[in-house]
């Protein structure tokens, strides 16, 4: 498994821009289609979670669907928030981009490059060898 992954619609033209950032970054990574292999909710839990932001963040306002479902309209709670977007991920930002402890929303395409640097420096620490005789 690798150390990135990418939460992408592969039709989506700032998801075809990260991957192609990725692969010329020359990173290992996972790719996943979130609509053939839907997240799921304790996974987009976690995500949002990394990512530091309120679900309601993570949502598509300008999506035809958000307004078809009157969304605008509603006070849902995180838990109702995560049941529609395992039912409609067309409603969920994308790219989703997680690499460790750490996730964005790759949009524009140029937060990758500097998600990457980030990510990089901010490697997690190893344990320093106790000495039983100190």
């Amino acid at each position: 498994m690798a150390d990135i992954t990418i939460y992408q619609k592969p039709t989506c033209t700032t998801c075809k821009e990260v991957y192609q950032a990725l692969k010329e970054a020359g990173v290992d990574f996972d790719a996943v289609d979130y609509f053939t292999d839907p997240i799921p909710k304790a996974k987009l839990k976690e995500l949002i979670q990394k990512i530091g932001l309120p679900v309601e963040e993570l949502i598509r306002k300008k999506d035809q669907l958000f307004g078809d479902l009157r969304l605008g309209e509603k006070k849902l709670t995180e838990g109702q928030w995560l049941d529609l977007l395992a039912i409609y991920p067309d409603l969920l930002q994308r790219p989703i981009v997680e690499k460790g402890e750490k996730a964005i929303v790759a949009r524009p395409a140029r937060k990758i490059r500097e998600f990457l640097i980030v990510a990089e420096t901010v490697a997690p620490e190893t344990p320093k060898a106790v000495n039983p005789s100190a």
